[in-house]
This record gives structure tokens, sequence and C-alpha cells, in this order.
């Protein structure tokens, strides 16, 4: 297993559609392994391909719930339905979301409280999982970088705007940009 670099918001990567997979090898199963050993370097709770570079419809999750409970996987090639958004005010504590694509940033963003997540898993099965609250959040996360779409991309104002400027400054949005976990933030 390997942790990789994380690519920052720019790479052309994270900003296209994902390919799909379309056999589940080995190369697949160590690329799961890595993803899952990148994502607990960084730290983070859930990691797409196209974060390292790779561009392939997977992402891993791992989340303790507040029963205790881990709760973790592996989408490959997923679908994701949602429920209804609800058009009430965000509220900055409960919903701030972060990204590995865009470190050190967090800014409150409406998600829909339900999603349905099917998938195939590391041994070719499909999969259906009903998540709520913070793992149907992750899921959606998750799935949006295989859309080539970012938490940022969906903020509303004033939102938008000052995660834009945080972006401009750092030098970000443009290809080149990386990070190693456990490591600084490494310009390309």
């Amino acid at each position: 297993m390997a942790i990789h670099t994380i690519c920052i918001t720019g790479e052309p990567v994270l900003h296209r559609p994902s390919a799909p997979v379309t056999l589940i090898d080995d190369d697949i199963r160590t690329l799961v392994a890595d993803m899952f050993e990148t994502m607990e370097a960084a730290p983070g709770v859930g990691l797409a391909a196209p974060q390292i570079g790779i561009d392939l419809a997977i992402f891993v999750w791992r989340w303790e719930d507040e029963d205790g409970i881990l709760q973790e996987g592996v989408a490959i090639n997923p679908r994701l339905l949602i429920s209804p958004v609800s058009i009430d005010p965000v509220d900055e504590d409960e919903e701030a979301e972060g990204c590995l694509s865009v470190p050190g940033e967090r800014f409150g963003l409406r998600r829909s409280d339900r999603a349905i997540l099917t998938a195939t898993n590391i041994d070719g099965d499909e999969f259906t999982i009903e998540a709520h609250g913070w793992l149907a959040r992750i899921f959606q996360h998750e799935f949006d970088h295989l859309l080539g779409v970012l938490y940022v991309d969906r903020l509303s104002e004033p939102r938008l705007t000052q995660a834009r400027r945080a972006i401009r400054k750092e030098g970000w949005g443009r290809p080149g940009n990386s990070w190693m976990p456990g490591e600084d933030f490494l310009e390309g």
C-alpha cells in the first residue's frame, strides 16, 4: 500500500466526469487499498479516485457514527439518489464542509439529509445503502467528485466569493498543485 499525493482544485482530473471501472482486478484492489491509506493519513472521511489523480469512478469512506459504529466501504461506479434539499438557511456550524482538494478551508453547504447509494464493491457485488445525516453528506460529497464537481462549486453567496478568494490567495485553481498527507502543502 502507498500514500498518494492529493490533487488541489485546478487539476483537470478534478473538474471532469470520471471514467467507469470496466474490470475489478488486482490493480483496482491495490488502488482501493492505497485510497484508504491516503484518506487515513490526510486525515479524511472520504476520498475519490480523481483526488489522487486517477480518472476512475471509485470512492472510499470511513467514518465512525454517533453510536461509535464504524461505517466504511468502497463504491465503484456508484449511482446516488437524494431526497429534496431544504431551502432553510445554511447552519454554518452544523453544515460546514471541507475537502482534501481545497485543504484547510471549510464553508457551510446545504446537502440533502438522505441519500441512497447503489454501487459495486471490491468483490464485484452490487450493494445499496440508505444513508442519513453525515453519511449521506459524505456520499454526496464523494459522488460529486466523480461528476467533476467540488463542494466549493455548490456554494451560494457570500460563501462562494469567500471560497474563490481563498483559492486565489493560495495560488490554486490551476494545474500542478498537490499535497502529500503528513507533509506541508506542496505547490507545483
